[in-house]
């Protein structure tokens, strides 16, 4: 097991951030952890890389406990920051060295190549980081994250302020790391998390309130089910509460409807019934998936 935590509780004086949260991540394992502003995320991201300490419970990362064996938990991880501090002034392999130097990594000047062509700062390598963009600063708190080659990492909002195009390149590199290495990341992109994360533990203040696969926890955004359906010509609301099935419906644009049907009833068969019945054409009927994004509102309301 890659991550160990057992009942964890972090007082800041009398506010509680952590209120008793335990949960494993496994070998090679992408998790997606996630929640509201304020709910503990960066907080058991610290207590994980061992920049503050627990009030209690324990913590072990790769075996070691983070209290009693800190350098050995330093030397396994690898840490991305939400604010990501890094030397403006420094170049970027200047930066890059400076690092690898603090973690004694063999090879040095190899082991920068290497992790200048992954993160793709190969046309950037010679520029001070200063006059990088945002995207590109990113790629190079990653690449000081990667660098000491840690069994674990842990990116708290590794793709803020990044560009469409940025946003693909990173989750595409986070998926490939996480091929070989244990992931933990924070974020609010749902998207990403259906993306790229095996699971998901979502936290609200400072408890632990789903921890399960992305698709499951879609499954608790609620009992219904959506139908998406477009119409050639206008049809009432009224008629359409009258489907046999039917629990709701609601308008959204060009004679299309979002229609409510219980979780295990189909009623698509209802629908083409309908439009027979009142000559009027389906143009489009699709089965809509539940929204990661509906379940975490749900749970963190």
């Amino acid at each position: 097991m890659s991550i160990s935590v057992k009942n964890v509780s972090k007082f800041y004086g009398q506010q509680k951030a952590l209120d008793e949260v335990s949960f494993e991540i496994g070998n090679g394992e992408i998790l997606g952890f996630l929640g509201p502003n304020g709910a503990g995320k960066s907080t058991m991201m610290k207590i994980l890389t061992c920049f503050i300490p627990q009030s209690y419970g324990e913590v072990k990362v790769c075996g070691y406990d983070v209290n009693e064996e800190s350098i050995e938990v330093r030397k396994n991880v690898g840490y991305l920051p939400e604010h990501n501090p890094l030397y403006l002034d420094m170049y970027v392999k200047e930066y890059l060295e400076f690092i690898a130097g603090l973690h004694h990594v063999k090879n040095i000047k190899t082991r920068i190549d290497e992790m200048v062509e992954m993160t793709g700062l190969t046309l950037e390598q010679k520029k001070k980081i200063g006059a990088l963009s945002k995207g590109y600063r990113q790629r190079v708190g990653l690449a000081q994250a990667l660098i000491h080659d840690p069994k674990v990492l842990i990116l708290d909002e590794p793709t803020t302020g990044l560009d469409p195009n940025q946003l693909t390149e990173i989750r595409d590199l986070i998926r490939n790391i996480g091929k070989k290495k244990t992931v933990m990341l924070s974020t609010h992109i749902m998207q990403e998390v259906e993306a790229i994360c095996d699971r998901v533990i979502i936290i609200n203040r400072g408890k632990i309130v789903a921890n399960s696969s992305s698709q499951e926890l879609q499954k608790l955004s609620g009992n219904k089910q959506i139908f998406s359906v477009e119409f050639s010509k206008s049809v009432s609301k009224a008629m359409l509460l009258k489907i046999d099935g039917v629990i709701g419906v609601k308008d959204t644009e060009n004679n299309t409807w979002e229609i409510y049907s219980n979780v295990n009833q189909d009623i698509r068969n209802n629908i083409f019934n309908f439009s027979v019945l009142n000559e009027v054409s389906i143009l489009g009927l699709q089965k809509l998936d539940q929204k990661l994004e509906d379940t975490f509102k749900q749970l963190t309301k």
